[in-house]
C-alpha cells in the first residue's frame, strides 16, 4: 500500500465510549489516508468517517442519488419556497403595513437572516449528504431537531394538501359556461344570498367590509357549496367528510406519490411544470388585470409609501415572520434537496439566486392581485380596504368573484386555479420529500423499500387529512395551520442555528464549505450565522408567543380545549429536542465529561475523546469540557 507524504500518522486510541458493550483497550491505528478532512484507518474499531463526496453514512456501499440536472434542483427549491403564501399573504401584508415602506424591513430581514439561514441549510445538506435527522452526525445531541422538523413537515401535509384539494375542486367547477359562484339560486345558497350588483356602500359599511360579507354568491359557494360549513356547529361537531373533496384530496395524494416514489429523478422532472406554470399564469393575469378599470388605483394602494408605519413594532414583526415562512427554512426540505447535489456544487450562488427569486415573486404577485382588487373596489364603489384581504378569502372568494365578471370568465378561472394547484403541489412535494429523505437516511430498511414507504406516507396523510374535509373541517385546518408549524418551527430553527453556529462551530462549518467550493464564507455570513440569525430567530419566537391570540374563525370562537389540543400538537414536535438530548446522554458510557464530549462532538472526531485528548478537543470546540 502506497503512503501519501504528509498525510500518514500513527494514533493510539481506545474503543469508542458510545458502545457500552465494547471493552476499553488500547489499539494501534494506522491512518492510511486523509482527504477532505476525512480519515480512513486500517481498523474498524474506530469507524472511519465516510467521504461525503462519495458516500452517505446511511448506506455502506450504495451511491447516493443525485439530481439529473442542476436546473432540477433549482426549480425544486424555487417551487417549494414559492407557495400559496406568496400570492395570498405577502401582497396584503405589504398593503397593510405601509406599502412600499414595508419593503425596507422585509429586505433587511432577508439580508441578515433569510438568506443566511437559506445558505446554511443548503450547505449543511450538501456537505453531509444526509436528511434532516442524520445530518446531525455533526453534533449528535441535536438530532432531536431533525425529528422535530420532520414531524412538523408531516403535520403541514395534513392540512396543506386539503387547500390544494380545494383548488382542484374549483378547477373542476370552472369547466362550465356559467361559473357556479356568479349568481344565487343554487342548491347551496341561503335565502339571504344577495347579488353583488345590488350592494351599495352604505349597506356594506353598516355591517362589515365587502371582503367579509358572507352572503355574496362567491362567499356562499366557498363556505356552503364547497365546505358545507353551515352544517357544522363548530369543532365539536365536525360531521362526515365531503365525498367530493375526498376524491380531490385522493387525486392530489396520487399526484404526490407518483412524483416522489422514485426519488429526485422523477420529482425533478415534475417541477419543470409545477414551478414554471405559476409564473406564466401570473404574467397573464397581470396583463389582464392592468387593463381593467380601477386597476391603477389598486396598484397605487399596493405601493403607497407610509414611512410612519415603520415606527410600529407590528410592521417589523410581520416582516420578520413573513420572510422566515416565505423562504421555508427549517422544514428540512432545503437540507433534503441539497443532500442530492454533487459535492462541489456552488450552493452559495444557489442560495442567493433562489431566495431572491422567491422574494421578487412575492412582490410581483402583488401587482396581479391588487390590479384586480382595484377593479373590484371601483365596480362596487367602495374603498380598496373594503375588498383587500388575505388567505383563503382572497383566492377562493374575492379573486374568483372578480374573474366571474370578466369576458371569457371560464378561461380566466381555469388558468387561475391551475396556478394555485401548481403553487401548492411543488411545495407539498418538498415537505413530503423532507419526511421521506429524513427517515430513509436514518433507517436503512426504509431506504430499501422507498416506494412502499412513500406510499404509506402519502396514504397516511390522506387518512388524517380527512378530518379537514369534514363539514366542520375548516376548524381543524385552522387549528393545524396555527399550531402545527407556528412557534414550533421557529423553535426548531432557533435550536438548529445554535447547534450549527455555537456547538458545531462557525469556523468548522466554514471549513466544510471551503472543501466543497474552494472558498470560505465571508465575515458577513459568519457573523450572521454566529450572532444575528440566532437573535433574529429568538425575536420571532418571542413575538409569535406574545402575539398569540385564542383561535377564532370569523365570528366563531374556538373552545378552550381546542387551544389546549393545538398547543399539544406544537409541543409534540418540540419535545423531540430535549427528549433526544436526554436519551443520547444516558446511552453514552464514561464519565460526565466524556458523555457530554461524545454528545456534542462530530462523529468523525470521536477519536479525540476516545484518546482523552481534551486539549486538542478544546481547540476544535467552543465549549470547555
Amino acid at each position: 500500500m502506497t503512503k501519501q507524504a504528509g498525510s500518514d500518522h500513527k494514533l493510539s486510541a481506545v474503543a469508542p465510549l458510545n458502545d457500552c458493550n465494547v471493552e476499553k483497550k488500547d489499539v494501534e491505528l494506522i491512518l492510511l489516508k486523509e482527504q477532505n478532512g476525512v480519515q480512513y484507518t486500517s481498523t474498524n474499531i474506530l469507524p472511519a468517517t465516510r467521504d461525503p463526496l462519495h458516500q452517505s453514512s446511511s448506506s455502506d456501499t450504495e451511491e447516493r442519488e443525485t439530481w439529473g440536472k442542476k436546473i432540477d434542483f433549482l426549480l425544486s427549491v424555487i417551487g417549494f419556497a414559492v407557495d400559496l403564501a406568496n400570492v395570498w399573504r405577502f401582497p396584503y401584508l405589504c398593503y397593510k403595513n405601509g406599502g412600499g415602506a414595508f419593503i425596507i424591513p422585509y429586505t433587511l430581514f432577508l439580508l441578515i437572516a433569510g438568506m443566511p439561514l437559506f445558505y446554511m441549510e443548503l450547505a449543511l445538506g450538501q456537505y453531509n449528504r444526509e436528511g434532516a435527522a442524520t445530518v446531525w452526525k455533526i453534533c449528535p445531541i441535536f438530532k432531536g431537531v431533525g425529528y422535530t422538523v420532520i414531524l412538523i413537515a408531516l403535520y403541514v401535509g395534513f392540512f396543506y394538501n386539503v387547500i390544494i384539494a380545494w383548488a382542484l375542486y374549483y378547477l373542476y367547477s370552472s369547466f362550465t359556461f356559467d361559473l357556479p359562484w356568479t349568481s344565487c339560486g343554487n342548491p347551496w345558497n341561503s335565502p339571504n344570498c344577495t347579488d353583488p350588483k345590488f350592494f351599495n356602500k352604505s349597506v356594506i359599511g353598516n355591517r362589515t367590509t365587502y371582503a367579509k360579507y358572507k352572503v355574496t354568491p362567491a362567499a356562499e359557494f366557498y363556505e356552503r357549496g364547497v365546505l358545507h360549513l353551515h352544517e357544522s356547529g363548530g369543532i365539536h361537531n365536525l360531521g362526515s367528510p365531503r365525498w367530493q373533496l375526498a376524491i380531490c384530496l385522493f387525486l392530489v395524494v396520487i399526484i404526490l406519490y407518483f412524483s416522489l416514489w422514485k426519488g429526485v429523478k422523477t420529482s425533478g422532472k415534475v417541477v419543470w411544470i409545477t414551478a414554471t406554470m405559476p409564473y406564466v399564469v401570473l404574467f397573464i393575469l397581470l396583463i389582464r388585470g392592468i387593463t381593467l378599470p380601477g386597476a391603477i388605483e389598486g396598484i397605487k394602494s399596493y405601493l403607497h409609501i407610509d414611512f410612519k408605519r415603520l415606527k410600529e413594532a407590528t410592521v417589523w414583526i410581520d416582516a420578520a415572520t413573513q420572510i422566515f415562512f416565505s423562504l421555508g427554512a427549517g422544514f428540512g426540505v432545503l437540507i433534503a434537496f441539497a443532500s442530492y447535489n454533487k459535492f462541489d456544487n456552488n450552493c452559495y450562488r444557489d442560495a442567493l439566486l433562489t431566495s431572491t427569486v422567491n422574494c421578487v415573486t412575492s412582490f410581483f404577485s402583488g401587482f396581479a392581485i391588487f390590479s384586480v382588487l382595484g377593479y373590484m373596489a371601483k365596480k362596487h364603489g367602495v374603498n380598496i380596504e373594503e375588498v383587500a384581504t388575505e388567505g383563503a378569502g382572497l383566492v377562493f372568494i374575492i379573486y374568483p368573484e372578480a374573474i366571474s365578471t370578466l369576458p371569457g370568465s371560464t378561461f380566466w378561472a381555469i388558468i387561475f386555479f391551475i396556478m394555485l394547484l401548481t403553487l401548492g403541489i411543488d411545495s407539498s412535494m418538498g415537505g413530503m420529500e423532507a419526511v421521506i429523505t429524513g427517515l430513509t437516511d436514518d433507517f436503512k430498511i426504509l431506504r430499501r423499500h422507498r416506494k412502499l414507504f412513500t406510499f404509506i406516507t402519502a396514504f397516511g396523510t390522506f387518512l388524517l387529512a380527512l378530518l379537514c374535509i369534514t363539514k366542520g373541517g375548516i376548524y381543524v385546518l385552522t387549528m393545524l395551520d396555527t399550531f402545527a408549524a407556528g412557534t414550533s418551527i421557529l423553535f426548531g430553527v432557533l435550536i438548529e442555528a445554535i447547534g450549527v453556529s455555537w456547538f458545531y462551530g462557525v469556523d468548522r462549518f466554514s471549513e466544510d464549505i471551503e472543501r466543497m467550493m474552494g472558498f470560505k464564507p465571508g465575515l458577513y455570513w459568519r457573523l450572521c450565522w454566529k450572532v444575528i440569525s440566532p437573535i433574529f430567530l429568538l425575536f420571532v419566537v418571542v413575538a409569535s408567543i406574545v402575539k398569540f391570540k385564542p383561535l377564532t374563525y370569523d365570528e366563531y370562537v374556538f373552545p378552550q380545549w381546542a387551544n389546549l389540543i393545538g398547543w399539544g400538537i406544537a409541543v409534540s414536535s418540540m419535545m423531540f429536542v430535549p427528549a433526544y438530548a436526554i436519551y443520547k446522554y444516558f446511552t453514552m458510557c464514561g464519565t460526565f465529561k466524556e458523555r457530554i464530549a461524545y454528545c456534542i462532538t462530530p462523529e468523525n472526531e470521536h477519536h479525540l475523546v476516545a484518546q482523552g485528548n481534551v486539549r486538542q478537543f478544546k481547540r476544535k470546540h467552543w465549549l470547555s469540557i
